[in-house]
């Protein structure tokens, strides 16, 4: 048996025995109950070839020259303890079989054996770890949902949606388009697809396309050779190969120039690169995910952004919920942001009022995550509640007596909803569930003004 082969998914059982007789016999035996088998001389090299995930089971002798069964066993269970290793024995190694057994080995059987001997056994270990590997798939499962639910707080409809689709699109080898205002937590989705990846071990390389000089861009993502250009004294590895079996983060995708795109569509298309100045290709095994805030198909439209290089980056797509869109979990966000910022500050938690609690609901967030988790930092410091944009003062962090509460809720309600687009007074008065009269008493008891927008004709009585 040439030592150049691999053991992967196909195969079911890989036979090891030094007997060419022995190892046809039993090769044969496996082969018509219908199992895919790899007959091998040696033990030499096969644990490095099997995967700590592989479906299948081994064979193996224990008396064989260089590396024997029971050597074999300790390899293979280093990397998988769960791996089932059966083992043949002459009648001297049956003290040997038994000390492997207490050693992890699924079974051993004393020759001569029985053709239906060896098929019961190897079909009984099979179905074992047919049953660990579908545990161990489940448990991970559950981790990386635990994980997505850390990383993307909420239980909006959105948020859900967003997390299931990200736990199905990480375990692929597809290229990634995110979709999102600014803000709205488009690395935190990126660097969750690559963690719950199989390149998790991998590099993420994370690159904003808008904030690169133009005149630095492809020697940053392809790298260069010396004397490519002026300047150039050295070879630089650029983004994409530094990435190489991970996966490489590319935001503000539509801010690249025309030439640049044409580089990028090749790299997708053949996965290789070239260094500025260089003749090598150079093969990648990269994953690209690549964001952007604007619409790519009306870029392209107008010119902006290469049509080929969007429907190449939008085969799997993902649209990250604006705040706003999102209910309550503004609330969830804030809440975690605070803690966590009064953890690493060494400061007392504050409680939320509910005239705060409205606030935050109301805001429209044209910031999104990133300006939640700002204001949720300033709370924590024991500053005032201020939202950009509100024309409400921000409200104290400390408690205050009931009737104060009220009236702060009372307040901040008719606040958020004066920020909002009403065409009279009238129609405000009736999104409040108020009189007009008494909505003019409100208003100046709370220092509000509806603005210039009221005509005459819904003057206040």
């Amino acid at each position: 048996m040439s030592t150049d082969y691999a053991i992967d998914s196909r195969i079911q059982v890989v036979l090891i025995d030094d007997d060419p007789h022995l190892r046809g016999a039993l090769g044969q035996t496996l082969d018509l109950a219908g199992l895919k088998v790899l007959p091998l001389t040696e033990a030499i090299g096969v644990a490095a070839r099997i995967e700590r995930d592989w479906p299948g089971v081994i064979v193996s002798d224990i008396r064989m020259p260089g590396i024997d069964g029971l050597e074999l066993l300790t390899q293979l269970h280093t990397q998988d303890p769960e791996l089932p290793v059966l083992l043949i024995t002459g009648h001297g190694d049956v003290p040997l079989a038994v000390q492997a057994m207490r050693a992890g080995a699924y079974d051993f059987l004393e020759k001569p054996f029985a053709s239906d001997a060896l098929l019961d056994s190897v079909r009984r270990a099979l179905d074992l770890r047919r049953l660990v590997l579908d545990n161990r798939s489940l448990r991970l499962a559950l981790s990386d949902r635990q994980q997505l639910s850390t990383r993307l707080v909420g239980q909006s409809t959105p948020m859900l949606r967003l997390r299931e689709q990200i736990g199905a699109l990480a375990a692929t080898k597809a290229d990634v388009l995110i979709l999102g205002e600014t803000g709205a937590g488009k690395e935190v989705v990126a660097r969750a697809l690559h963690d719950l990846s199989s390149r998790r071990a991998g590099p993420f390389v994370a690159i904003n396309a808008g904030a690169l000089a133009e005149s630095v861009v492809e020697s940053e993502l392809f790298g260069h050779e010396p004397g490519a250009f002026t300047g150039a004294q050295k070879r630089r590895i650029g983004k994409f190969e530094f990435a190489n079996g991970g996966t490489l983060f590319l935001d503000e995708i539509e801010s690249m120039s025309l030439e640049v795109q044409v580089k990028l569509l090749r790299l997708l298309q053949e996965r290789v690169v070239e260094r500025l100045g260089g003749n090598q290709l150079i093969p990648l095994d990269i994953r690209v995910i690549a964001a952007t805030k604007e619409d790519l198909r009306q870029a392209a439209d107008q010119g902006r952004f290469r049509a080929d290089l969007y429907y190449r980056l939008n085969v799997a797509q993902l649209k990250i919920p604006p705040l706003r869109d999102r209910g309550e979990d503004a609330l969830m966000l804030f809440q975690h942001f605070a803690e966590s910022a009064s953890l690493r500050h060494g400061l007392p938690e504050h409680a939320l009022q509910p005239g705060q609690r409205a606030l935050l609901l109301r805001h429209t967030w044209p910031g999104n995550v990133r300006e939640l988790q700002n204001t949720a930092e300033r709370f924590a410091l024991g500053l005032e509640l201020e939202l950009e944009g509100s024309e409400s003062p921000g409200m104290p962090v400390t408690g205050a007596g009931l009737s104060e509460q009220v009236e702060s809720f009372e307040r901040s309600l008719i606040a958020a909803e004066l920020t909002r687009p009403h065409s009279s007074v009238r129609s405000l008065a009736e999104a409040l569930g108020l009189p007009r009269k008494t909505l003019h008493d409100k208003l100046r008891k709370h220092g509000l003004s509806f603005g210039d927008s009221n005509s005459a004709s819904d003057e206040l009585d």
